[in-house]
């Protein structure tokens, strides 16, 4: 019987990155995505560019795990009433620890967004509040023109999968429907939450190809 590998060995390293380009994994390692909100969105896009292999994750949220972030967010039972940053971080560090996660436990606003995502290569907006999202948005093309934004837009409910797309604007990026709103009282669920996040997480890992990756082969 092959002997079980350590997670902390060499060995264990290379058999976790064995079922990757090794071009395209380069231009990941090297690197940088910030996430503005660590909920539905934002929680399911970092798993996925964690398992990707993005060298370096920026995760900005102020809030704090309640029961009912469980049916889309990324977070588990003994984690509710912690902070989300904090128990994101953690979750993905099990999930890839040759990652570097850098995160800020505050609500992100037009005095500190800047800063916070100053040294990213691509930003991905994953807030609930349209007003949030349009300050960011605004922040993100007038200070850092150059800069690619990934923001959501229309993920509520069930089904409608043909509704998804995503729409360009220079910079800026929409995943979603761009319709759908929630009624009140009624959270959106995992399926089209997690859907949206992959068309992000998917489309963020394309944007770097192509900022950082000329060599790698479409």
């Amino acid at each position: 019987m092959k002997a079980a590998l350590k997670p902390d060995s060499l060995a264990f390293a290379r058999e976790f990155f064995s079922c990757r380009e090794p071009a395209v994994l380069a231009v990941l390692r090297q690197s940088s995505v910030g996430i503005a909100g660590a909920g539905g969105l934002g929680s399911n896009v970092a798993v996925s560019l964690a398992r990707a292999g993005v060298g370096r994750l920026v995760i900005a949220d102020f809030d704090k795990i309640e029961p009912s972030n469980l049916n889309r967010q990324q977070y588990f039972i003994d984690q509710v009433g912690r902070r989300k940053v904090e128990a994101l971080r953690e979750n993905l560090l099990l999930i890839n620890p040759y990652s570097l996660y850098e995160v800020h436990d505050a609500r992100v606003t037009r005095r500190n967004a800047a800063k916070i995502f100053a040294r990213v290569d691509v930003l991905v907006e994953a807030f609930d509040q349209a007003k949030a999202k349009e300050m960011l948005i605004e922040i993100c093309l007038t200070r850092f023109p150059g800069r690619p934004i990934v923001a959501a837009s229309g993920l509520a409910g069930y089904g409608g999968n043909r509704k998804i797309h995503t729409r360009r604007m220079g910079n800026l990026y929409i995943c979603g429907d761009e319709e759908s709103q929630c009624p009140a009282g009624v959270s959106p669920m995992a399926p089209r939450v997690a859907l949206v996040a992959a068309m992000q997480a998917n489309l963020v890992v394309e944007l770097l190809i192509k900022l950082r990756g000329r060599h790698v082969q479409g």
